[in-house]
C-alpha cells in the first residue's frame, strides 16, 4: 500500500481547499476560518493527543494572542509582522509561567485548572472595557500590505494564512518526530515509567504546553486580521470546548486529524446554521457519537469501515515471531570501572504510611559484580525498600548512596540518571507503542540529544544500534513491530527487563523478574541475570527460593519491615528464623498431602468450539471442555498459550468471536461482563487489581452490591471471614496498604462476595511467599466444596495437586485434557504435554 507523506497531503489540501469551498457555495473567508481553526486544533492536539493532557481552556491562549496583536497593531498605527511576533513571544512567556504552575497538578485537576484559566481570561477580557473593548470587542484592525500585495482582499489573505499554516505544519512534523516529540508519547502512555527511565517529565510537559499555547495564539492572531477585530468570546469556555470537540471528531491520535475536524466544524456550522439557531446542540450530539463509535475520528473512519467489511487476516500471537537466543552483554552496557566493595548502600532507611510501619531502620549493602537477593514474606517491606532506593518514595530517615554519591530524597529521574535502573513487580510499559519504540525510548534517555525538538529521533544511529543490541540480549528480537500490550505476560516481563537495561544502569533493581514466566524462561532469565551481575550488580526480589539460592551471592532477609538476616546463601538457607517466617513447610510438602475430590456428575460450565481474537491475533481456536460441579480444573500451558484470554472470555472481557459458552445449560457467551458476573461467575485477575484507596470492607461491598441474585452460593461477610479470618482484622485498612498476601486474600474475597457458582483464578500464587501460598492453597482446597474453580498458575506442582483435571493449551488450542494426577506423578508425560 502506497503511503503519502502527511505534509504532501497537507500542502495539496491547502491548495485545493478554497476551490472546494467555493464549489460548495461558501467563500474564501470560510476557507480562511478552516485553516485558522485547523491550526488552533493542531496546537491543542500537542497536549490532548500527543501528551495526554486534556485542556478545557485552550481558548484563553487563542484570545490572548489576538488581544496582544490587536493592541500592538493599533499602537503602531497598523502593522502585521511585529504584532504577530510579539503576540507569539508574549504568549510563550506567559504560557511558561502559567504552565509551571498548572502542570503541578495531574489528570482532572490539570483540566480543571485550564478551565479556570479560560474563565479568568474571559472575565478579564469582558470587563476590562477601556483596554479590550469589553462586550463591543477590539476593532479597527487593518490587514497588512507588503511584498507588493494587498491582503485586504479575502483571496490573497487566505494564501498568506495558508503559507503560514504550512510552515507551522512543517515545524510541527519535525517536532513530533524528534526525540522531544517521541518522549511526549511515552508520557501519554506511562508517565511514571518515563520518569524511571530518567526523563525529566515536567520539562517535557512544559515544553509541550508552551508550544501548544503558542501555536493556538498564532491562530488567534490570524483570525484577528481575518475578522479585523476580536472579542472576549474566543476566551470563553464554550469556544475551548468547541476546539476540543474538533480535535476529537477529526482524530486526536493522528497528525492531520484535528485539521479535518476543523473543516467538519466550519461546514457543519455554515450549512446547519441556515436551518437552525441551535446548530451547536446538534454539533454536540455528533461529538458524542464520535466519542462512542469512532474513537479514531473522521480520519480513522475509512480504516474502521474497511476492517468491518474486510477483516484483516488472522495471525498468531505476537510472541510467535520471537527469535530468542543467547547473546553477550552489549559492550556499551559494561561499566568502564569497578569498585572493590559496596556500590549501593542504604543505611537505616525508614518509611511509614500513617500508622503502618512499612520499612524500619533497614540497611542494605550491594557489592559490585554480585547478585544480591532481597527476600522475605509478603508484607516484609521489600518492594517499599525498592521504591525508596529508586526514588518513588522519599525515606523518612536514613540515607542511600551509589558509589558514594548521595541519592536520598532525589527524584526518580535524578536517581535513574545517577545509574539505578529498575524493573517492576507489575509490568510497567508503554502499552500502545511497539516493542522497538519502548526500548528505543529507554536507550534515548541517555542520549545527549534527548530533548532536541527538530532532529529525527529515528536517525540517531547510536540509539538505533543500541536498541537492536538490547532487543537481542533480552530475547525480544523478531517482535519489533508488535505492540507492547499485545505480548503475553511473559513477553511483557522480558520487555520490562529490557527497558530497565535500556538507560544504561550502573546497578539493576529487579523486582520479581521471573514471575509469570514458564520454567524454561525462568531458567533462561535466571542465567541471564547471573551473567549480567558479573558486570552490572543486581539487587533481586524474587519468591522462587530455589532459584534465589541457586543464583545469589548474598542474601538479605526482611520481615515486618526490618532486616532479619544479611549474609551468605547458606546462612539464609539454614537459619531457623528464615524458615519459620518465610519458607513455611514448602510447596513440596503441601503438594504431597492427599486431597479429597468433591466432583459431582453435573456439568456446570461448558465451552463448545470457542474462538477469541484480539485484532489480527487469533488467540483461542475451537476450545471445548466441561467444568463439573465441585471440580477444580487447572488451565495450563506456556506463556502466550491463551490461558488468561480464556478466563477473560468466561467473564466477558474478551468477546467470543464464535462458539458457545453455557452456564448451567444457558448460553452466556455474548453477554456483557456484568451479566456474566451476576450469573454467578467470579474472576480474580492477575495482579489482584483491588480498588486502591478504598478499605477492605468497601472492596467487599462493591463485589456484593449487584451480585445477590440467587445464582450460586451466597457469601456473607461472616462466611468469607471463616475462610479469610485475617481480613476481619483489616476491614478498615485501605487495600493498597495491605501486604501482597493480604491483597490476594481480599481479591478472592471480593470475587466471592455476592452469589458465586464458578471462581476463576488467574495466577493466584504469583509473587507470594511460600507460607502464604500454603495458606491460600488450603483455602482453595476447602472452597471446592462450595464452588467450582478454574485455576491458571505457573506453579505446576501446586496447580496439578490442587486440581481434579487439567486442560493444557498450546497456541490457543487444547493439546491435552485429562486427570491432573497423571501429570503430577508422570514427569515424562508432563514434559510431553507442557514442553516443560
Amino acid at each position: 500500500m502506497i503511503r503519502i507523506h502527511p505534509l504532501l497531503v497537507a500542502g495539496a489540501a491547502l491548495i485545493a481547499l478554497p476551490f472546494l469551498i467555493l464549489a460548495a457555495g461558501l467563500t474564501y473567508t470560510s476557507a480562511t476560518e478552516v485553516v485558522v481553526y485547523g491550526l488552533a486544533c493542531m496546537g491543542l492536539n500537542i497536549l490532548a493527543g500527543r501528551t495526554g493532557l486534556v485542556s478545557f481552556g485552550h481558548g484563553a491562549w487563542f484570545g490572548l494572542g489576538a488581544y496582544i496583536a490587536g493592541l500592538t497593531s493599533l499602537a503602531m498605527g497598523g502593522a502585521f509582522l511585529v504584532p504577530l511576533l510579539l503576540a507569539v513571544a508574549a504568549t510563550a512567556v506567559l504560557a511558561a509561567i502559567f504552565g509551571a504552575l498548572i502542570l503541578r497538578r495531574r489528570g482532572v485537576y490539570f483540566s480543571l485548572m485550564t478551565l479556570a484559566l479560560s474563565a479568568l481570561g474571559f472575565t478579564v477580557a469582558f470587563r476590562w472595557t477601556e483596554v479590550t473593548g469589553g462586550e463591543n470587542g477590539l476593532g479597527g484592525i487593518e490587514r497588512p500590505s507588503f511584498l507588493g500585495l494587498d491582503f485586504e482582499m479575502s483571496q490573497p489573505y487566505y494564501w498568506l494564512v495558508a503559507a503560514i499554516a504550512f510552515a507551522v505544519l512543517v515545524l510541527l512534523w519535525r517536532f513530533n518526530n524528534s526525540p522531544l516529540g517521541t518522549v511526549l508519547l511515552a508520557i501519554r502512555e506511562n508517565e511514571q515509567r518515563a520518569r524511571f527511565l530518567g526523563y525529566k517529565v515536567d520539562r517535557y510537559k512544559l515544553a509541550a504546553f508552551v508550544l501548544s499555547a503558542t501555536i493556538t495564539a498564532l491562530a488567534g492572531v490570524l483570525l484577528l486580521y481575518k475578522n479585523r477585530m476580536t472579542s472576549a468570546e474566543p476566551m470563553s469556555v464554550v469556544f475551548s470546548g468547541e476546539l476540543l470537540a474538533m480535535v476529537v471528531i477529526g482524530g486526536m491520535r493522528s497528525f492531520l486529524g484535528p485539521a479535518l475536524g476543523a473543516l467538519f466544524y466550519i461546514l457543519f456550522r455554515e450549512y446547519l446554521s441556515i436551518y437552525s439557531e441551535n446548530w451547536l446542540f446538534w454539533f454536540g450530539l455528533v461529538f458524542v457519537i464520535f466519542v462512542l463509535y469512532a474513537r479514531d475520528g473522521l480520519i480513522g473512519l475509512p480504516g474502521q469501515i474497511r476492517r468491518h467489511f474486510h477483516p484483516p487476516a488472522e495471525t498468531g500471537a505476537a510472541m510467535a515471531d520471537r527469535k530468542a537466543g543467547v547473546h553477550p552483554l552489549p559492550g556499551f552496557l559494561k561499566p568502564t570501572d569497578h569498585v572493590d566493595g559496596p556500590l549501593l548502600v542504604a543505611k537505616g532507611i525508614s518509611k511509614h504510611f500513617g500508622g503502618l510501619k512499612a520499612v524500619e531502620d533497614v540497611s542494605i549493602s550491594v557489592r559490585d559484580r554480585t547478585l544480591h537477593a532481597l527476600i522475605g514474606p509478603n508484607g516484609a517491606g521489600k518492594t517499599t525498600a525498592f521504591n525508596l532506593l529508586s526514588g518513588l518514595y522519599k525515606p523518612d530517615a536514613g540515607e542511600v548512596t551509589l558509589g558514594g554519591q548521595p541519592l536520598s530524597g532525589r527524584t526518580p529521574e535524578e536517581i535513574s540518571e545517577a545509574g539505578i535502573g529498575r524493573s517492576f513487580q507489575i509490568t510497567n510499559l508503554f502499552p500502545s507503542l511497539t516493542v522497538q519504540e519502548n526500548i528505543r525510548l529507554a536507550v534515548q534517555a541517555g542520549a545527549p540529544q534527548r530533548m532536541n525538538p527538530l532532529i529525527r529521533a529515528r536517525r540517531l544511529e547510536e540509539v538505533n544500534a543500541r536498541t537492536a543490541e538490547i532487543m537481542d540480549y533480552a530475547g525480544l528480537a523478531g517482535m519489533e513491530e508488535a505492540e507492547a500490550a499485545s505480548l503475553s505476560y511473559g513477553g511483557q516481563r522480558l520487555l520490562d527487563l529490557g527497558l530497565a537495561l535500556g538507560n544504561h544502569p550502573r546497578i539493576l533493581l529487579a523486582d520479581e523478574p521471573l514471575a509469570g514466566l514458564s520454567v524454561a524462561e525462568r531458567e533462561r532469565i535466571g542465567r541471564l541475570l547471573k551473567a549480567l551481575s558479573a558486570d552490572i550488580p543486581v539487587l533481586l526480589v524474587e519468591h522462587d527460593i530455589d532459584r534465589v539460592f541457586e543464583l545469589a551471592d548474598q542474601v538479605t532477609v526482611m520481615n515486618e519491615g526490618e532486616v532479619l538476616l544479611d549474609g551468605a546463601v547458606e546462612q539464609a538457607r539454614s537459619d531457623g528464623r528464615v524458615q519459620e517466617v518465610y519458607i513455611g513447610s514448602g510447596t513440596s510438602v503441601v503438594a504431597a498431602r492427599p486431597r479429597v475430590s468433591a466432583v459431582q456428575d453435573k456439568v456446570l460450565l461448558s465451552l463448545d468450539k470457542v474462538n477469541v481474537s484480539y485484532g489480527k491475533s487469533h488467540i483461542l481456536n475451537d476450545v471445548s471442555f466441561d467444568l463439573r460441579q465441585g471440580e477444580i480444573l487447572a488451565l495450563l500451558g506456556r506463556n502466550g498459550a491463551g490461558k488468561s484470554t480464556l478466563l477473560k472470555s468466561l467473564i466477558g472481557i474478551a468477546p467470543v468471536g464464535s462458539g458457545e459458552i453455557r452456564l448451567d445449560g444457558e448460553i452466556i457467551s455474548g453477554l456483557p461482563s456484568a451479566a456474566m458476573a451476576r450469573a454467578g461467575i467470579s474472576y480474580v485477575p492477575q495482579g489482584r487489581r483491588l480498588f486502591a484507596g478504598m478499605s477492605v470492607q468497601e472492596n467487599l461491598e462493591l463485589g456484593r452490591i449487584q451480585r445477590q441474585t440467587g445464582h450460586g452460593v451466597h457469601w456473607t461477610e461472616d462466611r468469607i471471614f471463616s475462610y479469610f479470618p485475617r481480613l476481619k482484622e483489616r476491614l478498615d485498612t485501605p487495600a493498597d496498604y495491605l501486604s501482597g498476601g493480604e491483597q490476594q486474600m481480599a481479591a478472592v474475597a471480593r470475587a466471592l462476595s455476592g452469589d458465586t457458582r464458578v471462581l476463576l483464578l488467574d495466577e493466584p500464587f504469583e509473587g507470594l511467599s511460600p507460607a502464604v501460598v500454603e495458606q491460600l492453597f488450603e483455602t482453595f482446597d476447602q472452597l471446592r466444596k462450595e464452588v467450582s474453580i478454574i485455576i491458571v498458575d505457573h506453579n505446576l506442582d501446586l496447580a496439578l495437586t490442587l486440581s481434579d483435571r487439567t486442560v493444557a493449551l498450546e497456541r490457543g488450542s487444547i493439546i491435552h485434557e485429562g486427570a491432573s494426577a497423571a501429570l503430577a506423578t508422570d514427569i515424562d508425560l508432563r514434559r510431553k504435554v507442557l514442553w516443560l
